[in-house]
């Protein structure tokens, strides 16, 4: 090693020691006599001081120095003189009085500040990710999720988990996202496709007799980018034989509590985590992703307002609709600005207008002193006194409160209601950034119905075993069959959907056809897998946390790309290397391929 120590193991005791430190320049400051450098390597950071009545030769050379150059130094390891600490570093007791210096490498100037974390433009920051993750926050990221990833792996070959690694070159199969494809050479007009989960593949090993399989598994998704979505992610795929639905939760709730109060122990948890239905979490959140670190809950005010004179409210419940609200504390004074910037926040996600209903503050002091002349809202005059306390009573409001009203279509009145709450437990400050709030959500559906294409799908994925009481259903009301499968969710974030699977060939048969599958189509595409089955397929079922994800909450972000080395923009580009680029004409040669003005034709 060209170095006896990191930079950020230096502390008191190391006192006397010489020592030889090798890294990159963070910070050179030039105080007349003396040159001090900050060096950085991946453990941290130490201060460096070169002084020329120690060695003339060096501090010479160190004049020569700029940030971002790789140097080696040797020197004594001093305290500090008293005063001049620097508690904010580790190292920050001592400093390296220099005596020797090899500039092993120089640096041009970077395109934006390593040693400071300011804003940059990201794609330059993608651009030059190899500079960007130099930053302390970028590596400490990276660094957590080595942590993470061990953690994991240690965890489940304790429990007794085997890690299989599972083909990336696999078959096109459904999985609720498009493909990434792979054109053959060998065998020209056939594909490959990138697995979008090894789903079928786990449960061909449960098929094998392993158990209990674990694999810290590459996925590839082609869908649109987004904060919480890349085209190629990482997750924990898990899988277990012979379990229900209490064994898997049970073990991923140690798994998740373990973790945390390993990794970071500085964050809290919710504990035990509740479990909500999926029918509870729409009714109360708007979202089977709910963020449980504050309240603003959603109340339902259909039955209130259903014999108002209010047209909108009238016209919403008499079309199959839902009047239904949040509560904002303390906000009945926002200003038409204000009102107007939630309006149209309802707005882009889908509500033709906001209801606002705002209780004076000091106005009354009981319920009873309530008048409508009191209450401010364009709908006050179509409600009748009552109408308006049972809302105050629905929302358990106060006076100087704002309650925010949504009309119409029942998904789309949730979709604006979660936004809005969203949106105003950031503005409120009333989310803990310090808490975890671990949630399960169970009770789905098995399917749902699809208008457009007038069939059914799989609310999860076409593999997930209906509760067996609720298989007769399936021939007369589909819609009322419920899924063994549960989702697990943390500060809003969905971190993975798993379910027990179908174990049996006439199962999972039944099925396919119940989602429109022809039986050719059926046999294409999923024949190995029936195939299988047939061969005493045990009853199992698993979940898939990603990874990306998990890091990002406990980083404190929110943008998985924070967390992965080397991801894509949001127009799925990796600025880096300029992927996807163009190949040769002998490249699509050999694959018997020819570009066209829209594509590519299979030649």
């Amino acid at each position: 090693m060209l170095k006896s120590h990191s930079c950020g193991e230096l502390r008191k005791e190391h006192t006397g020691q010489v020592v030889t430190l090798a890294g990159w320049v963070h910070r050179r400051r030039d105080h007349g006599g003396l040159i001090f450098i900050d060096l950085r390597d991946r453990e941290g950071i130490v201060q460096v001081v070169f002084n020329p009545e120690v060695s003339k030769t060096a501090h010479e050379l160190a004049n020569d120095l700029r940030n971002e150059y790789v140097i080696k130094a040797t020197g004594e390891v001093a305290q500090r003189p008293p005063g001049t600490e620097n508690r904010k570093l580790p190292s920050g007791e001592i400093e390296v009085i220099a005596s020797d210096l090899e500039i092993l490498n120089t640096s041009k100037t970077p395109p934006f500040y390593i040693n400071e974390d300011v804003e940059v433009d990201e794609n330059l920051c993608l651009k030059y990710r190899y500079l960007h993750l130099r930053r302390p926050r970028m590596k400490d990221n990276i660094l957590l999720r080595h942590r993470v990833e061990k953690f994991m792996r240690d965890f489940l070959d304790a429990k007794g988990f085997v890690e299989i690694e599972t083909p990336i070159l696999f078959k096109s199969t459904p999985e609720g996202a498009r493909d990434y494809l792979v054109p053959s050479r060998i065998h020209p007009g056939k594909f490959y496709a990138l697995p979008q989960s090894p789903q079928q593949l786990k449960q061909l090993l449960m098929v094998a007799g392993f158990e209990k399989y674990y694999q810290i598994a590459r996925c590839f998704r082609d869908e649109d980018s987004r904060a919480d979505r890349q085209p190629e992610f990482t997750q924990l795929d898990l899988e277990m034989s012979f379990v229900d639905e209490e064994d898997i939760l049970k073990l991923l709730e140690e798994l998740f509590t373990s973790l945390v109060e390993t990794v970071k122990p500085e964050m809290r948890l919710v504990k035990p985590f509740p479990r909500f239905s999926y029918a509870e979490s729409m009714e109360r959140y708007g979202t089977d992703k709910p963020d449980i670190r504050f309240g603003l809950e959603i109340r339902d005010l259909s039955a209130i307002v259903a014999s108002s004179e209010f047209a909108v409210f009238r016209a919403a419940i008499q079309g199959s609709g839902k009047v239904k609200g949040i509560c904002l504390p303390g906000c009945a004074g926002y200003s038409h600005k204000q009102l107007e910037e939630l309006t149209e926040l309802a707005r882009a996600n889908g509500a033709k207008g906001l209801i606002t209903l705002a209780l004076p503050l000091g106005g009354y002091t009981s319920l009873e002193q309530l008048t409508l002349d009191k209450v401010k809202s364009v709908a006050a005059k179509y409600l009748t006194i009552e109408q308006v306390k049972e809302m105050v009573r629905k929302f358990e409001a106060k006076p100087g409160d704002l309650m925010l009203i949504v009309a119409g279509e029942p998904k789309m009145v949730d979709k604006v209601l979660d936004e809005l709450r969203r949106e105003m437990g950031r503005r409120l400050n009333l989310i803990d950034l310090n808490l975890l709030a671990f949630v399960f959500v169970v009770g789905y559906p098995l399917l749902e119905w699809n208008d457009e294409a007038g069939l059914w799908e799989p609310m999860h994925h076409p593999f997930t075993s209906p509760c067996e009481e609720d298989i007769p259903l399936l021939d007369t009301d589909p819609s009322k069959v419920r899924a063994r499968h549960y989702d697990i969710v943390c500060n809003g974030y969905e971190l993975s959907s798993g379910s027990i699977r179908i174990h049996t060939r006439q199962l999972q048969e039944k099925i396919f056809h119940l989602l429109g599958y022809s039986s050719e189509e059926i046999e294409e595409r999923f024949g190995h897998l029936l195939e299988a089955l047939d061969f005493g397929a045990p009853p199992h079922g698993g979940i898939a946390p990603g990874i990306d994800r998990v890091v990002m909450l406990l980083a404190g972000g929110e943008n998985i790309r924070e967390v992965i080395a080397f991801p894509k923009n949001q127009g799925a580009i990796d600025v880096m290397s300029g992927a996807p680029s163009s190949v040769s004409e002998a490249q699509l040669d050999e694959l018997h391929l020819k570009l066209k003005d829209e594509g590519i034709i299979q030649t």
